[in-house]
């Protein structure tokens, strides 16, 4: 579960006078344990700012912010680690390390859990496959596409099956049959119990799959149906 109550976000200003000013304002909502929702909004709404809070990148400076249960302004730093690794995050530019293949960029998270090897090695073959890169598991990020790089980010953020994924522009570097494919798979996610939370600009893909949405505008959410 995740529960925003009079959240406000500013970030510190650094080597300016002053505060600086704040970016998200007033934001409530909750959303139970494996909903699907739309962030929706124009450039400069603050999307990217609420996602950062969602996956514990940056504290509130104001409200309170449950991630998974946890009161994250009440609990003590060694506890994020942790509840970070239940969060699966699809970053608009990847992320991806440059020094590792995408075998083991997709590895990574499991790795960091202690998984077995050979299960490591079962479920990353798997899931590059599955987004259509079987014959690219070798291949370093810099000899990757765009979409090749995005598809190595997504299985990366759900090869865990995290209990929270959120995707800020996932399919903006897919084409029409990649995002389709993409959509099955954060569908099927969130009925087997993950949290869903999707920011894009793409409003044809809203339209083909309908779902609630988090509208924001001005740092403000104006609407959530």
């Amino acid at each position: 579960m995740v529960r925003f109550e009079g959240v406000g976000l500013r970030y510190r200003a650094i080597g300016r006078a002053g505060r600086s000013p704040e970016v998200l304002h007033d934001i409530s909502f909750t959303l139970p344990d494996g909903v699907f929702r739309w962030l929706l909004g124009p450039s400069g709404a603050g999307k990217t700012s609420l996602l950062r809070l969602m996956y514990l990148a940056v504290a509130p400076s104001r409200g309170h912010l449950t991630v998974l249960g946890t009161d994250v302004s009440a609990a003590p730093r060694r506890a994020l680690p942790r509840l970070r690794r239940r969060i699966g995050v699809v970053f608009q530019d990847f992320r991806l390390l440059p020094h590792l293949s995408a075998f083991d960029n997709v590895a990574l998270p499991l790795r960091i859990s202690g998984r077995p090897e050979g299960q490591v090695r079962a479920d990353v073959t798997e899931m590059l496959r599955w987004v259509g890169l079987a014959k690219r598991i070798e291949a370093y990020p810099s000899q990757l596409s765009g979409g090749e790089q995005q598809r190595v980010a997504i299985a990366r953020a759900v090869i865990a099956r995290p209990s929270l994924l959120v995707a800020d522009e996932p399919t903006g570097n897919l084409d029409d049959a990649q995002a389709e494919r993409l959509m099955q798979l954060l569908h099927e996610m969130s009925r087997l119990g993950t949290t869903v939370v999707v920011a894009t600009h793409n409003d044809r893909l809203v339209a083909r799959h309908p779902a609630p949405a988090l509208l924001l505008e001005h740092g403000r959410l104006t609407g959530h149906h």
